[in-house]
């Protein structure tokens, strides 16, 4: 008798589990449909690749040329989709496009000084919108990479883009999917975190599913990384011979050891 309970117990637990979740996935789909977002869910066998680090750039390149595509287009038409990087995931836009600034720090509720990051492909995209004092070998050693370089801006940049400071934060991922979007995009899109402003940063989509409603694209890549939420590092390099730390992040220990050991920069603390 005890074990006919068992039985019939683990049948409804499943049963129940099972409707919860078909009934979860409709309401996803509804609210997608109904509002148009396009929610691309990288299949298992993808998920990997795209998630992977961007030395397996070309190997991903066939899975991923949908969403690529579909992101592209969001991107190119003045749109704001959510994104995974090798840190967190995060809301993009393209930097040169002002509108679509203005649009992410509407959906971030996030104070208008508070800066926005560029995202590239190439160490040499960063030449295009930056000045920079330090040298190559070092953008080498650190990027592609959790870390934000934050440098002096070019002329170039988007004078919308940040105008209360004459710097800029610049990454490059070291994620597949991120560094191919930025090529096919042909220029630096704005990333700030998927999340509300000062709210917890997103390793997986559901945790930003309230502003999902008003973006073009979410690309689902999974769980990101080790969970730590913490972000790339932020370091300053505005200074010649100089760096400053602004977020220690995830990479904090590795890039001072590159900046200290092997390149010889101080740590600037403001202190004359």
């Amino acid at each position: 008798m005890h074990s006919l309970l068992t039985r019939l117990s683990c049948s409804i637990i499943s049963r129940i589990r099972f409707i919860t979740s078909v009934v979860a996935t409709q309401t996803e789909r509804a609210m997608c449909k109904e509002l148009k977002t396009k929610v691309l869910h990288l299949s298992p066998g993808s998920q990997t690749l795209m998630n992977g680090p961007s030395a397996r750039l070309e190997e991903t390149l066939q899975d991923g040329a949908d969403f690529l595509n579909s992101t592209v287009a969001a991107l190119k038409s003045g749109e704001v989709v959510a994104v995974p990087t090798d840190t967190i995931y995060g809301l993009a836009c393209l930097a040169q496009n002002s509108d679509a600034i203005k649009r992410v720090y509407d959906i971030k509720g996030r104070n208008g000084q508070k800066p926005l990051a560029i995202c590239v492909g190439e160490i040499q995209d960063i030449y295009k919108y930056c000045k920079l004092s330090v040298k190559e070998e070092m953008l080498e050693n650190l990027l592609p990479g959790p870390v934000t370089l934050v440098l002096e801006r070019a002329e170039a940049l988007n004078t919308d883009l940040n105008p209360f400071t004459p710097l800029v934060g610049v990454r490059i991922p070291d994620h597949a999917f991120m560094r191919r979007l930025c090529q096919m995009c042909g220029e630096p899109l704005a990333l700030t975190s998927a999340n509300i402003s000062s709210h917890v940063s997103s390793v997986a989509v559901h945790e930003f599913q309230d502003l999902w409603p008003r973006l073009a694209v979410v690309v689902d890549g999974g769980p990101i990384g080790d969970h730590s939420r913490l972000g790339s590092t932020v370091v300053d390099l505005s200074v010649r011979g100089k760096y400053r730390i602004i977020r220690p992040g995830c990479a904090f220990s590795s890039t001072v050891e590159v900046l200290e050991h092997k390149y010889g920069l101080s740590e600037d603390t403001g202190q004359q």
